[in-house]
């Protein structure tokens, strides 16, 4: 008997899911610990990744002098990318094989950390940058091995990079995003220190708060593991295996704190809520990392790889951007209504978590319920008004829609099957919700 019904077994899916845990250490002033942390991993000579807004607080003068207490070499390198591209993952690898390190260490937000997995990666493995890249963008050859100890700092809550093994960049010549998954480049150690967030100006908050929504949501919506072909080997089981009874724990818990402390964290931030805000962030890691998220996140990667003159409050300004919790977010609300014929009493149930009043709601409903409430917290966060808020227009949706189809990876994990039209058709109502 299944430990829920949605997930039945079923004549040609799978039988078992997965358990891929974080390591991680919470709480105010973990970073400090940092340089015992690397001692007991035996490391002598580490890299540190950041870029160069966070290599001017404190966070990263409180990591490097931790290191360098324990006796620990600790080079620095400040050139990574806000919202990396393929160039910038192959500098930081160029860097990280001329520095022979034996141990790496990242201090930022999600592109930190994903850079500086890459680097670790094409350091430890060298390979032409496509070899590791997601089909069909790349070739997705697994990785070879064990790779070197990765301790994330994370500087921002959005992402939970530290606890996948997950390292996305911008493909400019393709127009789209893409990425490399395998659980071996999960960091080691993740140190979550909630009192770093109190430097990030209001919007940034906002979108990181919508990207561990859609992370949340999207995993706990997506293909129940039992419905995914069960795979040839056991080793052939992706790390994408859907939604699961581990994973359903995390998103929902994720989405309850998120839905009761961002809008405040937003208006009016304090400790006191960006907190929970990172404690909810690493919880929807955990749990995508383990289901995977679907069709916001596949949209998401043809927003940003097709921007056009759109500059961010609050991020870098010296070049177009639209920051991920951003892309992802203005997709979503059409994407779970979408979605929500198929499973309504999970999308009913995210939008209780969330905060709406699902009283009396009929399950015919319940994806629109779950896309209004999304629609009234990123009015009050200030999100852009869909697409159009981002500088698109009904003339683009072809072109979004050639850049998110290759998505394969996140768009098969739906629980709807997902095809061109459809995507055309979503990315069309996306242009404006107000």
């Amino acid at each position: 008997m299944p430990i829920d019904p949605h997930f039945d077994v079923t004549e040609t899916g799978d039988t078992a899911f997965a358990v891929e845990g974080a390591t991680v250490k919470f709480g105010p002033g973990v970073l400090s610990e940092i340089g015992g942390d690397a001692r007991a991993l035996g490391v002598s000579r580490v890299a540190v990744f950041t870029d160069r807004w966070v290599a001017k607080l404190k966070p990263l003068a409180s990591v490097v002098a931790a290191l360098r207490n324990a006796g620990i070499d600790a080079v620095i390198y400040d050139e990574v990318a806000v919202e990396p591209t393929d160039a910038s993952f192959q500098a930081g690898a160029r860097f990280a094989v001329e520095g022979h390190f034996d141990g790496f260490v990242s201090v930022g937000g999600g592109s930190v950390i994903d850079t500086c997995k890459a680097a670790n990666l094409y350091s430890t493995y060298p390979d032409d940058m496509m070899a590791y890249v997601n089909a069909p963008v790349g070739a997705a050859k697994a990785v070879p091995g064990p790779l070197k100890p990765h301790i994330a700092c994370p500087t921002t809550f959005g992402t939970a990079s530290e606890c996948t093994g997950h390292a996305i960049c911008d493909f400019p010549k393709l127009g789209a995003k893409s990425g490399i998954v395998s659980k071996r480049l999960k960091p080691v150690l993740g140190l979550l220190d909630p009192t770093v967030l109190q430097t990030l100006p209001p919007f940034i908050v906002a979108a990181n708060g919508f990207d561990v929504l859609t992370h949340a949501i999207e995993s706990y919506t997506a293909r129940p593991y039992t419905k995914r072909p069960k795979p040839d080997k056991p080793e052939l089981r992706p790390t994408s295996q859907g939604a699961n009874p581990y994973s359903d724990f995390s998103c929902l818990e994720a989405i309850r704190v998120t839905g009761k402390y961002l809008e405040q964290a937003v208006l009016d931030p304090s400790v006191s809520v960006l907190e929970p805000l990172m404690f909810a962030g690493m919880l929807a890691g955990i749990g995508f990392n383990n289901a995977g998220c679907h069709i916001p996140h596949g949209m998401s990667y043809a927003v940003s790889g097709l921007v056009k003159n759109y500059f961010a409050p609050g991020y870098p300004q010296d070049h177009p951007m639209i920051p991920h919790g951003v892309a992802v977010v203005v997709n979503a609300p059409v994407a779970f209504r979408f979605t929500g014929p198929v499973s309504p009493e999970r999308h009913l149930r995210a939008a209780e978590a969330l905060g709406a009043d699902i009283r009396g709601a009929d399950p015919k409903d319940a994806g629109a319920v779950l896309a209004n409430r999304f629609v009234e917290m990123m009015k009050k966060t200030g999100i852009p008004n869909g697409l159009s808020g981002v500088g698109f227009g009904q003339e683009d949706l072809s072109a979004l829609t050639a850049k998110a189809a290759p998505q394969k990876r996140l768009l098969d994990n739906s629980p709807r099957p997902v095809g061109k039209e459809d995507l055309e058709r979503m990315f069309g109502e996306a242009i404006a919700y107000w």
